[in-house]
């Protein structure tokens, strides 16, 4: 069975307009693949530990090849729990505003804590860091307020999308689908761009 893990970077529930245009993505994808199992993952709601030194530590013991004991090995082993979850799925759906120009901080301190050595990528001295995730795939959906594709510096800069899709490929995911809804506020017809962003994003689901 396939099994997609749908992680929700917005903390606005149904208000959230990234959440609008990844349930098209979902229900479409639910239609294609009878049987879908879909974890959803509120990352707001999810009592998400803090990379804290012991962490921080038992990420620096195993990447130079250390031995394991105490709090660095309890820190480890809640840390491989949290990302078994991630690696476990087959497709991913991530809901990515824009918060300041990047990913909301809860968001990247998901991805600080599952994006280590040995778990989601490996490190040789000789060719550098290699991704560890094979035969998987990613969908993002990317909203902001006020910036679009192409517009002028003064109305922002995207640092959340190419964020995101190179860490993606950095722990080997290379099947990337970016959405769009953007910009959500500085638009002359909301409405009429998030139907196009949910029938663009049902077109996508459908399309794999």
């Amino acid at each position: 069975m396939t099994r997609l893990l749908f992680i929700k970077g917005s903390p606005r529930g149904n208000a959230s307009q990234s959440n609008k245009v990844a349930q098209a993505y979902l229900a479409a994808r639910q239609r294609a693949v009878p049987g879908l199992i879909v974890d959803e993952l509120d990352i707001w709601q999810e009592p998400l530990p803090e990379f804290d030194g012991d962490k921080a530590e038992a990420k620096m013991t195993v990447i130079t090849g250390g031995e394991l004991a105490g709090a660095g090995r309890t820190a480890w082993d809640e840390i491989t729990e949290i990302a078994q979850r991630f690696t476990s799925a087959d497709e991913y759906l991530f809901t990515v505003p824009m918060w300041n120009y990047s990913i909301p901080y809860r968001l990247k301190l998901y991805i600080d804590i599952i994006n280590q050595p040995g778990l989601l990528f490996g490190f040789d001295p000789a060719t550098g860091y290699s991704g560890l995730l094979r035969n998987k795939r990613a969908t993002s959906v990317f909203t902001s307020g006020v910036y679009a594709q192409g517009a002028a510096p003064q109305y922002g800069q995207d640092f959340h999308s190419t964020y995101f899709n190179e860490w993606l490929r950095s722990i080997g995911i290379e099947d990337i689908t970016s959405l769009r809804f953007q910009p959500t506020l500085l638009n002359a017809d909301p409405a009429a761009t998030l139907a196009a962003a949910m029938a663009e994003a049902e077109a996508a689901a459908a399309r794999i």
